[in-house]
């Protein structure tokens, strides 16, 4: 079944309106913005990566005020545990048995700062729950419902006290983005309403944790041609032989790319996916994924140009195929 031509125009009405609403907390960062609710109606999980002071806390609690579900914030340090993540069972004397006590990941959007700073055990707590949806404690599986989504933040400038993310985490972010500093016309107008301390504070619920879930449900729906899907097969294959680079797009991270290009299709109010849905998410979805040896940084290679090579190497299907 595919989408019709009225639930695309709806899906793209929808999405503007939640970008437009989250914009009044995050001024002239609309690309930004569009990337992470991509994310969201793709059912995946963001990286925001950048410089503090730049509002990727402030993007993440706007996004978590424009959807009327629950959400929480969970600072992460190096003394944080795991069970403070996922929650902890506990005997209850009076009613002589085990209950369950489910932590701040519980919720519908759940903001990770400073993820990096906490340990590597506590990082992998996330790992079971951003794949599946599910946290086991004591060997008892718990769902954390739908949707759900965690957005984690990390300062690639201070590595005093952090902890790198491993490659297995970072494969279970569908994108990474970076916010960035805001432009001279966006700054002005921060600081005339530098009255106003919590700019999240503005942005209140338009849509509903329901919603969402058909949101994403139609986004499944959308055309993909065999032609397009053989475009990102060759730039899979592609990425594991292109010099200094270690690790290439899995194949899971092909399938959530193309997760994401239908989610970005119905955005621009399309039914199908066309290659240059695959070009413009190519820097947010294999940013984080492909991983450089350590020659790169000697000879002045970097990701981004790696994309952009791949980009350059593998032709865009034109026609589609029969």
């Amino acid at each position: 079944m595919t989408i019709t031509a009225d639930q695309a125009a709806w899906f793209s009405q929808t999405f503007n309106a939640m970008a437009d609403n989250i914009e009044k907390a995050v001024l002239g960062k609309r690309d930004v913005i569009k990337v992470v609710l991509a994310a969201m109606l793709s059912e995946g999980h963001i990286l925001l990566e950048d410089y503090p002071g730049t509002g990727k806390t402030m993007l993440a609690r706007a996004l978590a005020n424009t959807v009327q579900g629950s959400h929480a914030r969970i600072q992460f340090t190096p003394d944080l545990l795991p069970s403070d993540v996922t929650g902890v069972t506990v005997y209850d004397q009076h009613k002589g048995s085990f209950e369950f006590h489910p932590g701040p990941i519980f919720h519908t959007i759940v903001l990770a700062d400073e993820i990096n700073r906490a340990s590597p055990k506590t990082q992998s707590a996330l790992l079971e729950v951003m794949e599946e949806g599910r946290v086991t404690v004591d060997g008892t599986p718990h769902s954390v419902g739908r949707p759900f989504m965690v957005i984690a933040t990390q300062n690639p400038i201070e590595q005093a006290g952090t902890y790198r993310l491993p490659e297995a985490q970072l494969d279970r972010f569908l994108m990474k983005t970076s916010v960035g500093y805001p432009d001279t016309a966006a700054t002005v107008e921060l600081l005339l309403n530098a009255s106003v301390r919590d700019r999240a504070g503005l942005v209140s619920p338009i849509i509903t944790a329901d919603t969402i879930v058909q949101m994403s449900g139609l986004a499944d729906q959308v055309y993909v041609d065999q032609a397009v899907l053989a475009y990102l097969a060759e730039i899979a294959e592609e990425s594991r032989r292109v010099p200094h680079v270690k690790l290439g797009l899995s194949p899971r991270g092909c399938l959530a790319y193309v997760r994401v290009a239908k989610t970005w299709a119905a955005a621009d109010g399309r039914d199908h996916v066309v290659p240059d849905d695959i070009k413009q998410l190519a820097e947010p979805v294999l940013g984080h994924r492909l991983l450089l040896d350590a020659e790169a940084q000697f000879s002045g290679v970097t990701v981004e140009s790696v994309i952009q090579k791949l980009l350059d190497r593998v032709v865009a299907p034109t026609d589609r195929m029969v």
